[in-house]
């Protein structure tokens, strides 16, 4: 990936960082936390409301991408529950906690489709 290419990947996941936090906001969570880096990963956006903590991780793909439901690999999520256990462990555990997925389709309009509870902690 050319270092062009490499920049509109990143200016394009901090837009869809931008666009997710947002509707989460707007929907009454509170953000905790953008881009947390511990654990040996990063936490795109961490959210509460009302004692429920979400860990967020969001991934833009075009709208036709069929690999976009398959984003987050098996190596990505431990990277993600090594975070979110570091995170914790900083910041205090909570009711409940879960990993959200956003997927962000940046077609003409952008859509977002929200997988809660995306995947178990082993």
């Amino acid at each position: 990936m050319s270092t062009s290419d490499r920049r509109t990947a990143l200016e394009l996941g901090a837009r869809a960082e931008r666009a997710v936090a947002d509707a989460l906001e707007s929907d009454g969570w509170t953000v905790l936390a953008r881009n947390w880096r511990g654990g040996n990963g990063e936490l795109d956006v961490v959210v509460e409301r009302d004692g429920v903590l979400r860990f967020v991780e969001v991934k833009a793909r075009a709208e036709a991408d069929p690999t976009l439901a398959d984003a987050v690999t098996d190596s990505k999520r431990r990277r993600l529950v090594s975070a979110a256990r570091t995170w914790l462990l900083e910041h205090g555990a909570r009711n409940e906690c879960a990993f959200l997925v956003a997927l962000v389709s940046t077609g003409t309009p952008w859509k977002i489709e929200w997988i809660d509870n995306a995947f178990d902690v082993r």
